[in-house]
């Protein structure tokens, strides 16, 4: 029998430790945020994942651990470092998601940046064309060829959407120059909502030991167990996202990177099945690595292989807080990384769906998105207040011609506007050239916003390829982008290809227009028209006919001169064959085109010389009657 005493003792033991209990699961995190609250290389005072309440709010005084106050307090770097930034591009939609990119960034940034852009010819021709006409001071562009990468990373299977591209971040630290240390890599689909050296500031708590800087992956793909037989590639806990990458590149030189993710792919695809068609489709939604288009055969990302590095060798990950990369796929936990808009830092739509992801504050992200996809380029060309860089040798010699100018010269805003170099995007969408042929011709034609109801008539004109130049703000460009995402006629045509020139002053260069289009043209021969013109329905065969029937393709110089027509009503049956048109004509249904411009002059010169008679009277007469005698003959 037990002494009085002990029942008590042991009944406030047994609460004291519930009570203990209770309190780390309550202040668990919490209290890890404070053993990391000195931070110091290889930590932050906070780091991934907060503590959340099932309401999804995090209280006022909440301590932890990714909101801007757990930002490392670090100073950023010297105002004019130079930043460098990677990113794999390919291909004309890729190109356009860059520019958005970019423009977030520029936006923000208040150092030098310098992209570097490993892509496929596609991109690498859009992006130079751009990035030479965008003219951004401390900005400079640095191109990688992605073919010549290719072979390194093509033995592994692969059906990822992104293809052999989404490997290419495993290649970096050899394809970019030795004398590189540190870059922040990105993924094309990031939007900043900050200042990129704040990023950049983070190299500073790397310990010794850590080459790679990645935020948590904030969907469960990496747990597994989703459903039967779910088995992602190995990760540490939930796995790391890739979309936002810090790398030391010089450690990771030294450490053979090459050798260790090519001997972990190696021995993971031996040991891994390939995936079923549950795991693709689940995989893309949750924002996983290993999203794959068919049954059968493994979908590998270089994140599952980052991912499967981290869990043999977890000492060479700093993990990073989360508002560095808010990833927006389904069923993410995004929402835990912030508390208010403050807090973000960078956006990532890391799901297929892209702006129609499903997400608490999508809206609040789309609109963000959106401010920088619609925001005028032209504003970005601004200078970095005391950081001086050398211009582009087009601006100083622009700069030097504008400065001559008189500003009491009658014409000084047409010799501005010649002088005003247009940011240009070529093959603004998807562009597939015909196969090539000896009498090809190729329409070319310029428009602007107000002209976009002609392209589908136009279409149904003129089967052969199309190079069109619009003048566009960058807002317009996207609304011709949904214009032509939405049409039938449209969408199905692979052969046109559209360049936007961006519009910059109240004139329109109709001649740089129709230059930049007759420059894309693929094609030996152009076919120059107005946009408010329709081809006949056999134009472009016939042209092709009399091209090979007069020879000019032997180095004969000539012109075919197209005869043009108008006609007055608004609902017109278009004449299918010569004979029909002649008998248009006869009807007056049709006319030549422009018949009624020497009737205009008259029509205005009489109206000039009534209102000189009404404003002057008797001393009209004179210079009325003057104009009417004929000119003596000179001898």
């Amino acid at each position: 029998m037990l002494p009085r005493g002990r029942p008590r003792a042991l009944g406030a033991a047994a609460l004291l430790l519930v009570l203990i209990l209770i309190g780390f699961f309550l202040f668990g995190g919490d209290l890890e945020c404070e053993r990391r609250e000195q931070g110091g290389p290889g930590s932050f005072r906070c780091s991934l994942t907060p503590r959340v309440p099932p309401d999804g709010d995090l209280p006022a005084d909440h301590g932890g651990c990714n909101r801007s106050d757990c930002v490392p307090l670090r100073p950023l770097p010297p105002k004019c470092e130079l930043l460098h930034v990677a990113m794999v591009c390919a291909g004309h939609n890729t190109s356009r998601d860059v520019i958005t990119l970019v423009k977030s960034m520029l936006f923000f940034r208040k150092n030098p940046l310098h992209l570097h852009l490993v892509t496929d010819a596609v991109a690498r021709n859009i992006l130079e064309t751009l990035f030479h006409t965008w003219m951004v001071p401390a900005v400079r562009v640095s191109f990688y060829d992605a073919e010549e990468l290719k072979p390194q990373v093509s033995w592994i299977p692969n059906k990822h959407y992104s293809g052999l591209y989404g490997l290419m971040k495993l290649v970096l630290p050899g394809a970019l120059p030795p004398a590189l240390a540190r870059v922040i890599v990105l993924d094309t689909d990031v939007t900043f909502a900050s200042d990129i050296a704040e990023l950049w500031a983070l190299f500073a708590y790397f310990s010794d030991e850590q080459v790679i800087g990645l935020v948590e992956n904030q969907s469960d793909w990496y747990l597994g167990n989703l459903w039967r037989n779910h088995r992602p590639w190995p990760a540490l806990g939930r796995g790391f996202n890739t979309g936002v990458i810090l790398l030391r590149l010089d450690r990771l030189r030294q450490a053979g990177w090459e050798q260790m993710w090519k001997l972990t792919a190696t021995q993971e695809l031996l040991t891994l099945p390939a995936t079923s068609l549950a795991d693709q489709v689940w995989g893309s939604l949750l924002g996983g690595g290993g999203q794959a288009q068919g049954q059968g055969e493994m979908a590998v990302s270089a994140q599952d292989i980052f991912n499967a590095i981290i869990k043999r060798h977890p000492g060479l990950v700093l993990p990073l807080p989360c508002i560095w990369n808010v990833q927006l796929s389904d069923h993410t936990l995004a929402e835990r990384c912030y508390s208010e808009a403050a807090d973000l830092k960078v956006i990532h739509w890391n799901s297929p769906k892209k702006l129609r992801v499903k997400n608490k504050h999508v809206e609040f992200f789309r609109n963000l998105h959106l401010t920088f996809l619609e925001y005028n380029g032209n504003l970005l060309r601004r200078e970095l207040f005391g950081c001086p860089s050398p211009p582009p040798p087009e601006a100083e010699q622009l700069q030097r011609a504008l400065a001559h100018l008189s500003e009491e010269d009658t014409c000084l805003e047409f010799r501005q506007q010649q002088l005003t170099v247009h940011r240009v995007h070529i093959t603004f969408l998807p562009h597939e050239p015909p196969p090539p042929r000896p009498h090809d011709v190729t329409l070319v034609a310029q428009l602007s916003m107000d002209r976009l109801q002609m392209l589908e008539a136009l279409c149904r004109h003129w089967p052969g390829p199309m190079s069109l130049a619009l003048y566009l703000t960058d807002a317009e460009a996207q609304q011709f982008l949904h214009f032509v995402e939405a049409s039938a006629v449209l969408s199905a045509r692979q052969d046109v290809a559209y360049h936007v020139v961006y519009r910059e002053g109240s004139l329109y260069p109709i001649n740089q227009l129709r230059n930049v289009a007759m420059a894309q043209a693929l094609t030996p021969y152009v076919f120059l028209s107005d946009i408010d013109l329709l081809p006949s329905y056999s134009l472009y065969d016939y042209l092709r006919a009399s091209i090979e029937q007069l020879e000019l393709g032997s180095g004969r110089k000539a012109a075919l001169v197209v005869p043009a027509f108008e006609t007055l009503h608004y609902h017109f049956s278009f004449p299918n064959s010569k004979a029909e048109l002649l008998a248009l004509l006869d009807a007056g249904s049709l006319y030549t085109f422009r018949p009624t411009y020497r009737d205009c002059l008259q029509i205005l010169k009489d109206e000039f010389h009534q209102d000189l008679s009404r404003h002057y009277g008797a001393a009209a007469l004179k210079y009325l009657t003057a104009l009417q005698q004929p000119e003596a003959p000179q001898g």
